[in-house]
């Protein structure tokens, strides 16, 4: 079943974005500069409130829909983002507004994933079908995600994961794709109770992971290309996004796993592992470094990897697979790295625009992937804190 071509109309596309918010607003000052970011200690001395998370996560949420992407709606940059309105939804005083969004972004797509149909990020925004369906017990939203599950079940997945962008429509071969696909394949089998679903998933997961983990570093290379790179301080290199990516998604499909699902271990022990790493490798300014082992390589700081840590990390602590007193003040010094990026009116900075490797970043960059980021760590911080 192929995808009709959605070439969006300029009427169409005006319509969205009247419905997702209207016009965009004139930009107020910018964050402090990147200098500044990065030399100030993060304060972690007063926890933020829960009210005050979810007006940060609100504000994000908010400018993000009147200023729309100009990412086409299924595109992978923006599932995070709809998939984080359902987190903010049950903080919000308006719950409605954020799963209606989702919705008109759902019919926008006629509830289908994007036309690469076997490469996962055209699989990433029906995570957000699945968590509107189970909300609103509409079947028809997560249809056609499941028929071409269905069709992914039969398929070998035989080739070699050596890096070819071609290839990418095939199989798995860049660690981002753990983000991307995963979560879904764990909903559609809450949803149906079909545990098929995580047998796919989990197939595809470990020859990925098998591939592109270094279990010596406990992070993921973004690619085979970069197996032999190394940067100026010789260090390997990892991408902070990357990881993000993996660590987000492990957490993901963790959460929609069930209990009892006999390769859980595997899952909860890779995931302690990197988090450990993770952890240990943080700045004093609360931000990870563009490429984890030589922050110095791009010294500006960077939100979107950031961002997922804090979200993966909140999560273990909340589920009881890390140490509250161990990983809270990294937590907290993330959180607090990020809203220090955070404009007043609800821009995110310093998010690193699309790319494969660690790259420079400005307070003018951001990009609808990092604003879901913010949301979704919000959203386990705030479980985190707990009334106060």
């Amino acid at each position: 079943m192929n995808l009709s071509p959605r070439l969006v109309t300029p009427t169409l596309a005006l319509s969205l974005v009247m419905l997702l918010g209207g016009c965009r607003t004139a930009a107020p000052p910018e964050p402090p500069s990147a200098a500044a970011l990065v030399a100030a200690p993060a304060d972690v001395k007063t926890p933020p409130t829960q009210a005050k998370i979810v007006a940060a996560m609100t504000r994000v949420a908010d400018w993000q829909l009147a200023n729309p992407s100009r990412h086409k709606l299924w595109q992978w940059h923006q599932a995070p983002f709809w998939a984080s309105l359902h987190a903010l939804a049950p903080l919000s005083p308006d719950p409605a507004k954020y799963l209606d969004a989702i919705a008109r972004t759902g019919e926008a797509n006629e509830w289908n994933h994007g036309p690469d149909r076997f490469h996962a990020d055209d699989q990433a925004i029906a995570q957000s079908y699945f968590l509107l369906a189970a909300e609103r017990k509409e079947p028809r939203m997560t249809a056609k995600v499941l028929a071409l599950f269905d069709e992914m079940k039969g398929m070998p997945f035989s080739e070699d994961l050596v890096f070819d962008q071609k290839k990418t429509s095939r199989e798995w071969v860049w660690c981002d794709a753990l983000f991307m696909a995963p979560p879904a394949m764990a909903l559609a089998a809450r949803a149906t109770g079909d545990p098929s679903y995580l047998d796919l998933m989990n197939r595809l997961w470990w020859k990925t992971t098998d591939y592109l983990y270094d279990p010596q570093e406990h992070l993921y290379y973004r690619d085979s290309r970069y197996f032999d790179q190394r940067e100026p301080n010789g260090a390997k290199v990892f991408w902070s996004r990357g990881n993000g990516w993996v660590l987000a998604g492990l957490a993901r499909v963790l959460m929609y796993a069930p209990p009892d699902y006999e390769e859980r271990p595997r899952y909860v022990s890779l995931f302690k592992d990197m988090a450990k790493k993770v952890a240990a490798i943080q700045r004093p300014s609360g931000y990870w470094g563009v490429s984890l082992l030589s922050p110095e390589t791009h010294a500006s700081p960077e939100t979107s990897g950031t961002a997922f840590f804090v979200y993966a990390l909140s999560w273990g602590v909340n589920e009881g697979l890390l140490d509250r007193a161990t990983y809270e003040p990294v937590i907290l010094r993330g959180w607090a790295a990020l809203n220090r990026a955070l404009r007043q009116d609800g821009m995110l900075g310093y998010v690193q625009p699309v790319g494969a490797a660690p790259g420079a970043t400005g307070p003018d960059q951001t990009e609808i992937y990092g604003a879901g980021a913010f949301i979704l760590a919000g959203s386990e911080l705030h479980r985190l804190i707990g009334p106060r």
